[in-house]
Order: C-alpha cells, then sequence, then structure tokens
C-alpha cells in the first residue's frame, strides 16, 4: 500500500511538472518502441547482439554491397506498418494536441510518432519515409519502396536503375542538418525535458538534453536501465509503460484523450 502511494505522487508530479511547463519536449529512444514490439538495439535482447547486424547501418558495407542491409533491414524497417504505436507515442500526441508538449525529438527511425498523431516530430537520425537514388538524387517514398525491400531485394531507381537508400543516417554519415538544428533549438527553449526510453550514450543526439538544464530547465527520465542524467533528473523512473498508462488515464479523466482512444 505504502509503494501504490509513492507511485501515485510520482505520477500526479509528473503531471504537474508537464501542466506547469512553458516549453515541454520529449527525447525519445528505442526503448519507447520496444512496447511496439520493436527490437532496441543495445539491450540484452538487442539488434546488436544478433550476428552481422551491426552491419545494416554501416555507410561503408552498404555502398560496397546494398543487400546487406535490405537483408537484415526487411523485417525491422519494412515490416512497419504491421507496428502500432504503444502508450508512450499515444500519450505524447495527445500532451501536443493539448498544447502541453510542443515537440518530439526522437532518435527513432520507425514512424511510430507520425502513426500516433504528433505534428512536431523531429528525427535526428532520419527517417525511412523517403529513400533516395544513389545515382539521380530522385526521392521515392516509402510505400513506394517497401515491397521490394519486404522480399529483402535491393530496390532501384524506376528513372535511372541506380540503387535506393533510406534517409536514415548510417554510421559514418552527419547527422540531417535541418533536422539536428532544430533538436538544439526546442532542447535549448525548452524548461522541460522527457528524456524517454534512452540509454543516453549514441552522440550527438544524446547531448540534446544537457542543453535544456544548462539553460536551466528541467529533465525527466523514464528509461529501464540508468543513464548519466539520472542524478540530475528532478524525476526519475524505470517502467515507461506504467508511467505512460497512468498519464494515459489522467489525459481520459481530463478528456484529452481522442475518443477512440488513441
Amino acid at each position: 500500500m505504502a509503494e501504490d502511494h509513492l507511485m501515485r505522487e510520482k505520477y500526479d508530479r509528473l503531471w504537474k511538472l508537464i501542466t506547469a511547463a512553458r516549453h515541454a519536449v520529449a527525447f525519445t529512444g528505442a526503448g519507447v518502441s520496444t512496447l511496439s514490439g520493436i527490437r532496441d538495439f543495445r539491450g540484452k535482447n538487442g539488434l546488436y547482439r544478433q550476428p552481422e547486424t551491426e552491419k545494416m547501418f554501416d555507410i561503408g558495407v552498404f555502398y560496397r554491397d546494398p543487400s546487406v542491409y535490405y537483408r537484415l533491414a526487411k523485417d525491422f524497417i519494412y515490416g512497419l506498418e504491421e507496428k502500432e504505436p504503444c502508450v508512450v507515442h499515444r500519450v505524447l500526441a495527445a500532451l501536443e494536441r493539448n498544447g502541453l508538449l510542443h515537440a518530439v525529438i526522437t532518435q527513432n527511425i520507425d514512424l511510430l510518432h507520425h502513426k500516433a498523431g504528433s505534428r512536431r516530430v523531429i528525427e535526428v537520425h532520419g527517417s525511412p519515409l523517403f529513400h533516395f537514388c544513389t545515382v539521380c538524387g530522385g526521392r521515392v517514398p516509402f510505400e513506394a519502396v517497401a515491397p521490394t525491400a519486404r522480399t529483402g531485394a535491393v530496390p532501384r531507381c524506376g528513372r535511372c536503375g541506380g540503387v535506393l537508400k533510406p534517409e536514415i543516417t548510417f554510421f559514418g554519415e552527419s547527422l540531417p542538418e535541418k533536422a539536428f538544428a532544430e533538436a538544439r533549438e526546442e532542447a535549448a527553449a525548452a524548461d522541460l525535458i522527457l528524456v524517454l526510453g534512452s540509454s543516453l550514450t549514441v552522440y550527438p543526439a544524446a547531448a540534446l538534453p544537457d542543453l535544456t538544464l544548462r539553460n536551466g530547465g528541467k529533465a525527466v527520465v523514464v528509461n529501464d536501465q540508468p543513464t548519466r542524467l539520472d542524478a540530475a533528473a528532478v524525476l526519475k523512473s524505470d517502467d515507461l509503460g506504467t508511467v505512460f498508462d497512468a498519464l494515459e488515464a489522467k489525459l481520459k479523466s481530463e478528456n484529452m484523450m481522442e475518443d477512440n482512444g488513441k
């Protein structure tokens, strides 16, 4: 009973922090998407523990042999339409609709924030929403590429036959300049940043919450493993699902969720 009371106090405090914030933003990592059935990278059952998976997003490997990426990514990336947003995605979208969240800065490349209805999504590691031709530079939407990529085959440009590459940032590439600049602006302006499901180990994106703290803002950390910002956080929890179930219940009680619950 005492533990339940402490948890309710924590949820109430989080709600007060969000509703009192002038400029709240969320920073999300792979731990959010595990609740939608998508495997993370560095967890105990993460993708990088499988043979060859470290080659999936290696830019040198891609340009030598793009079939490696498409073989490894056919389910992880091109089966995404079968995945549904989890409670975290839904709550963040609802917070934005109700004027309580300015933006979602995400390290994820699974498009689930978009699918949940978030409008201001800053994808600092790029996105598979579009692919570009490595020869002529033409852009092709995800829906046109996915049927071929889902088979593990290498999709090619309909105009020149060049290999198509997703607009995901591979290791060895720079982060998308415009998106990262926008993320820096949002993090620097925030008086509250919700760090959700991120180990805060992949730089330079992992340094974004530091901008909020340096400018006098507050950080909330919800992650199932320790992070380097835990000591600086005004609130820390290790269970995303439980925390966001409570926030979703609060939003519903305040009539701030859509009628269909999404």
